[in-house]
């Protein structure tokens, strides 16, 4: 199955690599790129992850990569990555757009 990645997560991407860039800009890129690998798991199995705790919609899901959350939404024919956040807050409505 597709994936396809929102502006949303892909912002959030952006941030993290930013944030972690500060440190080091060669472990930030390799970060970024192991998150996106993961997600990619999701291609062969799209239901690895487990529904969002916090929302009643069961085609939004998560994968847990270290401390963070890689929300996506099930569609028929692709699967949205919707936002990547830090896994110790909850998430709020404004970045999954449902």
């Amino acid at each position: 199955m597709k994936i396809r990645w929102s502006q949303e997560a892909l912002d959030r991407l952006i941030e993290i690599e930013e944030y972690i860039s500060k440190d080091s800009r060669d472990r930030a890129i390799k970060f970024v790129d192991q998150i996106i690998e993961h997600a990619d798991l999701l291609s062969v199995k799209p239901r690895m992850g487990r529904a969002v705790p916090e929302h009643a919609n069961p085609d939004i899901r998560e994968l847990i990569f270290k401390r963070y959350r890689i929300v996506y939404r099930l569609k028929a024919n692709c699967i949205e990555m919707l936002t990547v956040f830090e896994g110790h807050r909850r998430i709020r409505i404004d970045e999954i757009d449902v």
